[in-house]
């Protein structure tokens, strides 16, 4: 399948799961920030991983969906005034400037549980011990040792004066390496891949997530509005602690093509044949520039 078609395939599914039923207004909301237009990265990385690994696509829809249902929960929550406070994102309003604060709050909180329920819900094929493993994924990658450390990280290494490597490697695979991590493993575990490959694809999607956060870090200095779709600059205004701030747009370039290089590695070493994640990296690397 080409790109496209793995995202017009989630827009269709992620659309049918979430439907508007009483109290309107809460599911509206959660509706709202899932469906906004997106590149849809994270479950199609699910789908390509099981696809890679000769698993059946409709068997990892549900898991692959509930992915992007926790994404957009994070993005809920981070736009939150007590977070980065953001009013817009992908180009629209962000979800507490359309509904108001206590309903983006209540909104995500719902959707993590929503996740889950709709891999159980929707996963028929999937074997108990094959949906206990999914799930386990899901529940360690959303929680305290997963997204929300990252995100805790984030907000306390603002304006801090301990800017350390160690910290913001730590920040960066929680905050955004840990849901591509989600993403890949359950791929490979729906598709029944062994241990072995299931540790390299871990390693590929830790790579991939940090590249992928220092090429935020770099397009929040040298982008637009009207390409990010958010408010650029905040970062280095808020004082955050980013791959730009500690070594400067140029050496976050340089470690940016070295983590890429990494993943093709990977790739080729544990022959990972997937034009899909090639050329997601390409698309990135053009972005910013390398």
């Amino acid at each position: 399948m080409r790109m496209n078609d793995y995202i017009k395939l989630v827009n269709e599914k992620l659309n049918e799961y979430i439907e508007i039923k009483y109290p309107e207004n809460i599911f509206k909301s959660m509706k709202y920030t899932v469906t906004l237009p997106g590149k849809r990265l994270r479950p199609v990385m699910c789908l390509e991983t099981c696809i890679m690994f000769g698993g059946e696509i409709e068997d990892a829809l549900p898991t692959a969906c509930a992915i992007e249902m926790l994404h957009a929960q994070t993005l809920i929550h981070d736009d939150l005034p007590c977070m980065d406070n953001d009013d817009f994102r992908r180009g629209k309003p962000s979800n507490h400037r359309v509904f108001g604060e206590a309903v983006a709050v209540l909104a995500g909180d719902a959707l993590l549980t929503y996740a889950p329920q709709t891999i159980t819900k929707y996963s028929k094929n999937l074997s108990p011990s094959t949906l206990v493993r999914v799930l386990n994924e899901y529940f360690k990658f959303a929680g305290a040792e997963g997204v929300i450390a990252g995100q805790v990280v984030d907000i306390e290494s603002e304006g801090a004066t301990d800017k350390s490597r160690e910290i913001l490697d730590y920040l960066h695979i929680h905050k955004t390496s840990d849901l591509f991590q989600l993403a890949m493993r359950t791929g490979a575990i729906i598709a029944g891949a062994d241990d072995d490959k299931i540790t390299a694809v871990t390693e590929f999607a830790k790579t991939f997530g940090l590249a992928f956060q220092i090429a935020d870090d770099i397009l929040d200095e040298i982008s637009t509005f009207e390409q990010m779709g958010k408010t650029l600059g905040k970062d280095k205004a808020e004082g955050k602690l980013t791959y730009v701030s500690l070594y400067g747009i140029e050496e976050a370039k340089c470690k940016l093509s070295c983590l890429f290089k990494n993943c093709h590695d990977i790739m080729e070493k544990q022959d990972f044949r997937s034009e899909i994640f090639k050329d997601i990296i390409e698309s990135i690397k053009k972005r910013v520039g390398i």
